[in-house]
C-alpha cells in the first residue's frame, strides 16, 4: 500500500515540475517570442499560411475571435458527420465495421469537436480505421481550439486599453504544432516501445491461457492514445479504455498517460503568470485548485484503498483494496487517483470502470466535474476559473467597500450578468437533463442496468459528463439511443460554447476599458486571502446546486450499504 501511495505521488510532483518550464515556454509561444522548435515549424506554418491565405498579421477583436472559432467548429462537425455516417464504404475498414446511424453520428461528431469525447459506442466495433484517423484529428483540433481561445484571454488581462487581441489563426496553429504535437509525438514513442499497437493491419488471431482462440482488435493505437492525453480528450481506441492492455499496457504507461494529461492543464497555469509576468497570481490559482482536487482525491484514494464492506462481509479477502472493475496491474490506489485527475481535469479517459467505484468515490468524481474549475482541460480550465475570479473579486469588492477590479480594469454590472450566466448554465444543463430523463421513464430510465440510488447516479453522471465536456461514464447506463445521443449531444454543444464566449467577452469588455492605476485601496487578488475567497465562491456555488441531487445518488447509495 505504501508504494501506491509513492507511485501517486510521483506521478503529481513529477507533472508539477515538467509543467512550469513547459509553461514558460508556452507563454514564449503565445507572445511570438522565438523558441528552440522555429527552425522546424516557421517554414510550415508560413506555407500553411501562404495556401490558405491567411493573414494572421491581422490582429482581431473578441467578437472576430469568437466568430473565426465557431466557423471552424461547424466545418469540422460536418466533416465529421460525413465520415461517421459514410465510413462503412470507405477504405482502412478491414474489420468492415459499418456506418454510424444518424443519431449516433450527430452524438460523436459534436463530442470530440467539444473535447468531449463521449463515446456511445465501442470502438473496436462502432469504427473504421478512417474513422478513428478523422477522430484523432479533431482530438487535436479541438484541443487546439481551448488553448487558442485561452491565449486571447492571456492577450486581453494584459495592462492596456484596447479591442485587439491578436490572430486567432496563429493562436490555434502555434496550439497544435507548437505544443500538442511535439508532446503527443514523445508519448506515443514510449507507448509504442511499451507494447502499444501502430498498425493498420485487421484483428488479430491469439491464443488466451485456457488455450481458447479469439480475435483481437488493433490499428494505430498508439497515436491516438497519445493525444487523447495529451489533449485532455480521452477518447478511447477501445471500448475500455486505458484499462485495455493495448491502450495501457504496465503501470509505467499508467504513469506516462497520467502525467500527460495533466501537464498541459497544469502548465497553461503557470504559462498565465509568465504571460503577465505575474508568477505569484499564477500560484494563487494553482493553490486554489490544488486544494480542490487533493480534497477530492485523498478521500478517494482512501475509500478504494478500504474496500467494499459488503465483498468484505462475504468472508472475501478485499485487503487489495476494492478490486472490482478495476486492473491489477494499476491497483485500487492509482484508480481512485485517475478517476479524479481525469474528471478534476475533464480528459474523461478510464483505467478502471467508474460505475464500479465506491459510493463516495461516486460522488468525488461528480463533484470535480460539477465545479468543473481544478485545472480542467486544456485552456478552458483557465477560462472556467476566469469566471470565479470575476464572481469572488466582485462579492469581495461589496464585502470590503472597494470597486472590485482586477488586474486594473473595473468589473461592473455588465460583466457580472455574463459570469452569473456562464455560472449558472453549468447547473441547468446538469439538473435539467437529469430531471428530463426520470420524468419522462421510456425515454432515459428504461435503459438503467442498475435500479435505485445507483440508477440515479448513472443518469446525473452521463448529463454531468457531458456539461463538463469531460466523457467519461458510468457505464450501467444504456446510452446508444436517440433520447442519450440526441439529449446530451445538445449539453455539449451550450457547455462547450457559451463558456468559452462568455470569458472571452468579459475579458474583451475589460481590455477595451482604462486601466486604473494600482493604489492602496486595490484589492489584492494574488494573495492566499483572495485565493480563500475564491474557494468559498466556488464551494458555496457547488454546494447549493448540486447537494441535493448527490443525496438522491451517491450519498443515499453510501448509506444504503453501511
Amino acid at each position: 500500500m505504501n508504494t501506491e501511495i509513492l507511485g501517486i505521488i510521483a506521478m503529481f510532483l513529477i507533472t508539477l515540475g515538467l509543467s512550469i518550464p513547459l509553461g514558460k515556454y508556452i507563454a514564449k509561444v503565445y507572445l511570438g517570442q522565438k523558441t528552440f522548435l522555429d527552425p522546424i515549424f516557421n517554414p510550415i506554418e508560413k506555407l500553411f499560411y501562404k495556401i490558405s491565405g491567411i493573414d494572421v498579421t491581422k490582429e482581431m477583436n473578441w467578437k472576430q475571435h469568437m466568430v473565426v472559432l465557431l466557423t471552424l467548429n461547424m466545418i469540422w462537425f460536418l466533416l465529421a458527420m460525413f465520415v461517421l455516417m459514410c465510413q462503412g464504404w470507405f477504405p482502412l475498414n478491414p474489420d468492415n465495421n459499418p456506418n454510424m446511424t444518424a443519431d449516433l453520428a450527430f452524438n460523436t461528431a459534436i463530442s470530440f469537436i467539444v473535447n468531449c469525447n463521449l463515446q456511445h459506442y465501442s470502438g473496436e466495433t462502432g469504427l473504421s480505421y478512417l474513422g478513428q484517423l478523422f477522430l484523432m484529428f479533431l482530438q487535436f483540433v479541438s484541443a487546439g481550439i481551448g488553448l487558442a481561445a485561452a491565449a486571447v484571454l492571456f492577450n486581453a488581462l494584459k495592462e492596456r486599453t484596447t479591442e485587439n487581441l491578436g490572430n486567432f489563426y496563429n493562436y490555434f496553429i502555434k496550439s497544435c504544432t507548437r505544443i500538442l504535437l511535439p508532446i503527443s509525438i514523445i508519448v506515443a514513442v514510449i507507448l509504442l516501445f511499451n507494447g502499444t499497437p501502430m498498425t493498420f493491419e485487421g484483428k488479430q488471431t491469439m491464443t488466451t491461457l485456457q488455450g481458447d482462440t479469439v480475435q483481437v482488435s488493433q490499428g494505430p493505437v498508439a497515436a491516438f492514445t497519445a493525444i487523447k492525453h495529451v489533449g485532455t480528450n480521452g477518447g478511447g481506441f477501445f471500448g475500455a479504455n486505458s484499462a485495455h492492455p493495448f491502450e495501457n499496457p504496465n503501470y509505467f504507461t499508467n504513469m506516462v498517460e497520467m502525467v500527460a494529461q495533466i501537464i498541459i492543464p497544469f502548465a497553461m497555469i503557470f504559462a498565465l503568470g509568465f504571460y503577465l509576468k505575474r508568477r505569484k497570481l499564477s500560484w494563487m490559482i494553482f493553490s486554489v485548485m490544488t486544494i480542490g482536487f487533493l480534497a477530492l482525491t485523498i478521500p478517494t484514494v482512501i475509500t478504494e484503498m478500504n474496500g467494499n464492506p459488503k465483498i468484505a462481509a462475504m468472508g472475501i479477502d478485499t485487503s487489495k483494496g476494492a478490486t472490482e472493475g478495476k486492473e491489477v496491474r494499476f491497483g485500487a490506489a492509482a484508480s481512485g487517483y485517475w478517476s479524479i485527475a481525469t474528471t478534476v481535469i475533464s480528459t474523461g479517459s478510464v483505467n478502471s470502470m467508474h460505475d464500479s467505484a465506491m459510493p463516495l468515490s461516486g460522488m468525488n468524481q461528480l463533484l470535480a466535474m460539477m465545479v468543473n474549475c481544478f485545472y480542467g482541460g486544456c485552456g478552458v480550465g483557465i477560462l472556467n476559473f476566469y469566471i470565479f475570479i470575476i464572481l469572488a473579486v466582485f462579492i469581495s469588492g461589496l464585502m470590503v467597500g472597494r470597486t472590485p477590479e482586477f488586474l486594473g480594469k473595473k468589473i461592473e454590472a455588465r460583466e457580472m450578468k455574463i459570469a452569473m450566466i456562464v455560472a449558472l448554465l453549468h447547473t441547468v444543463l446538469i439538473l435539467a437533463g437529469t430531471a428530463l430523463s426520470t420524468a419522462f421513464p421510456e425515454q432515459g430510465a428504461s435503459t438503467l442496468n442498475n435500479p435505485g440510488f445507483h440508477g440515479f447516479s448513472e443518469i446525473l453522471y452521463e448529463f454531468t459528463s457531458s456539461a463538463a465536456n469531460n466523457g467519461s461514464g458510468f457505464e450501467g447506463l444504456g446510452d446508444n439511443n436517440p433520447w442519450w445521443n440526441i439529449t446530451t449531444g445538445i449539453v455539449l454543444i451550450l457547455s462547450r460554447f457559451l463558456p468559452i464566449i462568455g470569458p472571452i467577452a468579459i475579458a474583451g469588455i475589460l481590455a477595451n476599458k482604462k486601466h486604473i492605476p494600482e493604489s492602496a485601496g486595490t484589492l489584492k487578488t494574488d494573495t492566499a486571502t483572495f485565493g480563500l475567497m475564491i474557494f468559498s465562491v466556488i464551494a458555496i456555488i457547488a454546494a447549493l446546486s448540486f447537494f441535493p441531487a448527490l443525496a438522491l445518488g451517491p450519498i443515499a447509495e453510501f448509506f444504503s450499504i453501511k
